[in-house]
């Protein structure tokens, strides 16, 4: 969430900040009930004050044996306008809250600006893409032809958009997990294994809530949301406490499963592991200091391209433009990988700083050695999404006689050099 304070003092900066990005943003409003919001505050101000004075004068009176029923009747007057204002300072701050948590966060002044993908820039690539002697397939009939992927008994127990994953299938994914998790350990990360279900104030901690509510699973009957990626309950880890200047950065890694309701995708990536309702997923979660964050971009998404680096996997990097970045992010990088069967880079991971933009909602500060408190600034990304790293194997290595061959890190996970 924004700072109100730099909102209404930096109007037109915010302003233009927000029209580079997609859709509307209430910050005219926005300024309009912070300054009745201010008045109120000024006006309560006086008649406390006035209160205060009166009820001095009245024991005077009192002492001196005097009439006092006028000054009694003027407070008692003043103390039901007081008992108005702050009725009405009370809808006006929560409405303020309300208005807040509906705008995004202002893109940092060196993301590109532009309203769709077609604005993205790209950053660097990695390895050539693999030219085959073969007509290469998707990976959904790689799956389905080495019985490792079971999409119509998915779809019979759970519905569309759901996959099992069956015999050297399943190993595969797990050893993709493993490699992911073992590799980021190794590099200072520490490993988390939270809930996969969150309550409500952990969702508005991220900025999932209230906005994005139509596509998260929620609980029946519970205050609850599963988690649409492990982002969330690991951010929340911190919140509401004030963590010590000496302690950051600090990196976590977390596997869990994902659960996304993805409205509003109807038609695109139907088939196969890009787009599910519930997939896996290892993320890195960063809290660093304001001036180191965007450093700390740099070195969380290096440590994500680790694994398509390991893997020897083709990707690239790219700089998301203004309307393209999310909601809660000041700047973006997606790493695509290859997918020879889609004949274009696909994304494998959304790395992000968020500036103070989640730490301002979930509370998250940390104690400088001067003393004085100020909010971290959180970052994360996919460190990968392990699905699709398993889609990209498929397709990446896949054999003229239909079978895949294990990258050389994976083999020590999966106990076989090749699936046939």
């Amino acid at each position: 969430m924004l700072d109100l304070r730099f909102v209404t003092e930096n109007i037109d900066y915010v302003r233009d900040a927000l029209s580079k990005r997609n859709g509307k943003y209430p910050i005219e409003e926005i300024a309009a009930l912070n300054e009745e919001r201010r008045s109120l505050i000024r006006e309560t101000e006086r008649l406390k004050a006035k209160k205060n004075a009166s009820s001095d004068e009245i024991a005077a009176l009192k002492r001196r044996e005097a009439d006092a029923s006028a000054l009694i009747a003027e407070m008692k007057l003043a103390g039901e306008e007081i008992k108005e204002l702050d009725a009405k300072l009370n809808a006006i701050e929560s409405k303020l809250g309300e208005l807040l948590y509906s705008v995004p966060n202002l893109p940092a002044p060196n993301v590109p600006a532009g309203k769709d993908d077609r604005y993205n820039v790209e950053i660097r690539r990695s390895l050539t893409p693999r030219v085959f002697g073969f007509e290469p397939k998707p990976h959904w009939d790689i799956g389905e032809g080495l019985n490792v992927l079971d999409w119509p008994r998915a779809a019979k127990i759970s519905g569309a958009r759901f996959t099992v994953y069956k015999g050297a299938g399943a190993r595969l994914e797990r050893a993709v997990c493993n490699l992911m998790l073992d590799t980021h350990t190794q590099n200072g990360y520490t490993e988390i294994f939270p809930p996969f279900m969150v309550n409500r104030d952990s969702m508005l901690g991220t900025g999932q809530l209230p906005k994005f509510e139509e596509d998260m699973f929620r609980v029946e009957g519970a205050n609850y949301f599963l988690i649409p990626t492990a982002e969330v309950p690991v951010t929340n880890l911190h919140r509401n406490e004030i963590l010590g200047e000496t302690e950051l950065p600090i990196k976590y890694c977390a596997y869990t499963a994902c659960f996304r309701a993805e409205a509003g995708s109807a038609g695109r990536d139907t088939r196969g592991l890009i787009r599910q309702h519930q997939f896996n997923k290892v993320e890195l979660v960063k809290f660093a200091r304001p001036d180191d964050s965007f450093g700390e971009l740099e070195t969380l998404t290096n440590d994500a391209e680790r694994i398509l680096r390991i893997l020897e996997i083709p990707y690239r990097v790219v700089l998301l433009c203004t309307g393209d970045t999310g909601f809660s992010s000041c700047m973006t990088y997606d790493i695509e990988v290859w997918m020879p069967s889609y004949n274009r880079y696909v994304e494998i991971s959304s790395c992000s700083n968020f500036g103070d933009f989640q730490a301002r909602r979930a509370n998250i500060k940390f104690r400088a050695a001067n003393g004085k408190t100020a909010y971290v600034h959180t970052l994360n990304g996919s460190g990968l999404a392990i699905g699709r790293t398993t889609a990209a194997i498929l397709e990446n290595f896949q054999n003229a006689d239909g079978g895949v061959t294990i990258p050389d890190a994976l083999r020590k996970y999966t106990g076989f050099s090749i699936i046939k």
